[in-house]
């Protein structure tokens, strides 16, 4: 069985040689987690076509089939398919598709499942890259006549892979929406006009490893491995934003001399109508976090920043950019860090004109005991995290559906979600609660998490979709950040659909 797991490189050299003999060559690509019946009678129809049978399998890391997947590890899955006797070799693709196994081993035949046939129906647009490389390279393409399971429906239903009120809300979302109907719905967004306002925040991360203790001083010594720099705060939202919406505007701020204005006007979408004002005697928002390179734990945060509040002039020219700007949006966004950017007159602004106001306003080590949410009201959507909604209501008591219940109601919020990291998140609205767990059971980084669940969550709102529907929406995008370093990426429109693809099955 272990002869037959190759390398990519080492398959490569097998198929020249197969060919040169004049055999001929059949490819089957996929996840295949879970192997069932399908999946053998699609092998055997593959091995009928030809001489010797390829499998490549997708790596774990680029397995797009919703949280957390693959049930099984990359392998298990290619011991599994290695066990079985009409399959000649089998190895793993570290890459995203399959256009480069392709390349590389140039079939005769390349087979995909009948599901395949209509090509509309795949999301990612990706069978039909496969089909020209495959025609590219001399082969056909061939579409077996196995039966048609699902491994996402088998390990949804007899899986313990979800938690109850996981499978609770996503059998609400059944009885209501069929996949091809929210699909739909989501691609709707693309007419809603967003205003982000609030900190745009440089997030830099140097990784490190810890030399030890200083000889002469109680210091801990670090030695710097490398480092990385990702468009954070507002600007992150925006990212998000991107793949959903045609247009979106970002109203912030930058330092007095303008520095990373360049860098983020970059590293933001062309769809994101870029606006600022400069703060005098600020610099731009840096967060620079010291991490040890391993096991990405914090060492370390300091920061570049300046809290005061903006001086008159500059608050009266950003409040006439206000007006302007939020008379023109469907949508307003708040990421408010508390640094000084939106004073309490903006805030009534803002909550006196938005069209619709979603909320977060986040407490950190910056900003805590001087920032507060109180400052704006008639929200239709506020994320929070638990331990900020307790700091905000002095009361680290009470249970935390009697506080969300009682700020809902001081603060008019007609949504509010609170996030409780492991335990997922908790919706409050019109008296009734609505429990999504955690799907990142491990979170790499939970920095920039509650910005992606609010730039999704907020839209779904918006358009009027379901709580159930949104919840769970915010949370598959919460869990995409989780994932990573920081702001390193954006919410993915298609991963979103994968995700709800398969968790609806």
């Amino acid at each position: 069985m272990q002869n037959k797991i190759k390398s990519i490189e080492k398959l490569k050299k097998i198929a020249l040689k197969e060919k040169k003999q004049g055999k001929k060559i059949i490819l089957c690509h996929g996840t295949f987690d879970l192997l069932h019946i399908g999946h053998i009678k699609h092998f055997k129809e593959a091995k009928s076509l030809g001489d010797k049978l390829f499998v490549t399998i997708t790596s774990d890391k680029f397995v797009n089939k919703g949280p957390q997947r693959p049930a099984f590890n990359e392998k298990h899955r290619l011991e599994s398919i290695a066990s079985l006797s009409f399959v000649d070799y089998v190895a793993l693709s570290d890459q995203k598709t399959s256009i480069e196994v392709i390349k590389n081993l140039k079939p005769n035949i390349y087979c995909k499942g009948p599901d395949y046939k209509n090509h509309k129906k795949d999301i990612t647009g990706e069978i039909i890259n496969e089909i020209k490389e495959v025609k590219k390279n001399g082969g056909k393409i061939h579409y077996t006549n196995d039966l048609t399971f699902s491994s996402s429906k088998l390990i949804n239903s007899y899986g313990k892979n979800q938690s109850f009120n996981q499978k609770k809300i996503i059998n609400n979302v059944k009885k209501k929406y069929n996949f091809s109907e929210i699909i739909k719905l989501i691609e709707k967004f693309k007419k809603i006009k967003v205003l982000v306002i609030g900190e745009v925040i440089i997030d830099q991360y140097v990784f490190c490893e810890a030399m030890g203790k200083s000889g002469k001083e109680p210091m801990l010594a670090l030695k710097d491995i490398r480092s990385e720099q990702y468009l954070g705060g507002s600007g992150a939202i925006c990212r998000h934003l991107s793949e959903f919406c045609n247009k979106i505007s970002l109203l912030t701020m930058v330092g007095e001399k303008g520095e990373f204005v360049n860098y983020i006007r970059k590293n933001l979408s062309k769809n994101v109508n870029f606006k600022y004002i400069k703060k005098k005697k600020s610099p731009t928002i840096i967060k620079k976090r010291f991490l040890d390179y391993i096991n990405y734990n914090k060492v370390l945060g300091v920061y570049s920043i300046n809290d005061d509040p903006l001086v008159d002039s500059d608050e009266k020219k950003f409040n006439k950019l206000l007006k302007k700007e939020i008379s023109n949006h469907d949508l307003i966004i708040i990421s408010d860090y508390g640094h000084g950017m939106i004073s309490n007159k903006s805030a009534k602004i803002i909550s006196k004109s938005s069209k619709y106001l979603a909320l977060n306003a986040q407490i950190n080590a910056a900003n805590i005991g001087h920032h507060s949410m109180r400052n704006y009201k008639n929200m239709d959507c506020v994320i929070v995290n638990e331990g900020e909604l307790r700091h905000e209501m002095r009361d680290k008591n009470n249970q935390i559906e009697v506080l969300m219940k009682k700020f809902s109601l001081q603060q008019k919020v007609q949504n509010l979600v609170v996030t409780r990291g492991v335990e997922g998140a908790l919706l409050y609205n019109k008296k009734k609660f609505i429990e999504c767990g955690a799907f990142a059971e491990t979170a790499v980084d939970k920095i920039g998490a509650g910005d992606a669940m609010l730039s999704i969550i907020s839209l779904f709102f918006k358009c009027g979709l379901t709580r159930e529907l949104s919840l769970l929406a915010g949370s598959l995008a919460a869990a995409q950040s989780a994932r990573t370093i920081g702001n390193k990426e954006a919410v993915s429109k298609e991963k979103i659909f994968k995700s709800l693809e398969h968790l609806l099955k």
